[in-house]
């Protein structure tokens, strides 16, 4: 299970942290990432990490503003997001992934997915 918190509003230059909260049988993640769905749009990756190696990967429109990281003791993932532009706005989602995987962004290869928090700036 993965739940997600911190989203809300915030003015544009502003910062938020989210934060996902896995459970269950976690110890086979290969992968977690955060997407994110505007109204009308196709859901994007936004940032993941490989849990064994640390490796992290952006999508280029957030690089140098966010950054994605976890705490292996509390099972949990972050996404700290800074410098935050109107078109950050949507609904932010967690997922993971057991299986390695080329494309780290593409929602499509995840399995499990949190109920999403909102996210919208002004």
């Amino acid at each position: 299970q993965l739940v997600e918190s911190g989203g809300g509003s915030v003015q544009a230059g502003g910062s938020l942290r989210l934060s996902c909260a896995a459970s269950g049988y976690t110890d086979n993640n290969v992968y977690m990432g955060w997407f994110r769905q505007a109204p009308g749009k196709e859901r994007e990756g936004v940032a993941a990490i490989n849990i064994a190696g640390g490796a992290t990967y952006y999508a280029d429109s957030v690089k140098g503003r966010f950054t994605i990281s976890q705490d292996n003791a509390k099972n949990t993932l972050y996404l700290q997001m800074n410098s935050l532009k109107p078109e950050d706005t949507g609904m932010y989602y967690c997922a993971a992934a057991k299986t390695f995987l080329f494309s780290p962004l593409n929602p499509r290869k995840y399995n499990y997915w949190g109920q999403g928090t909102q996210v919208t700036v002004s």
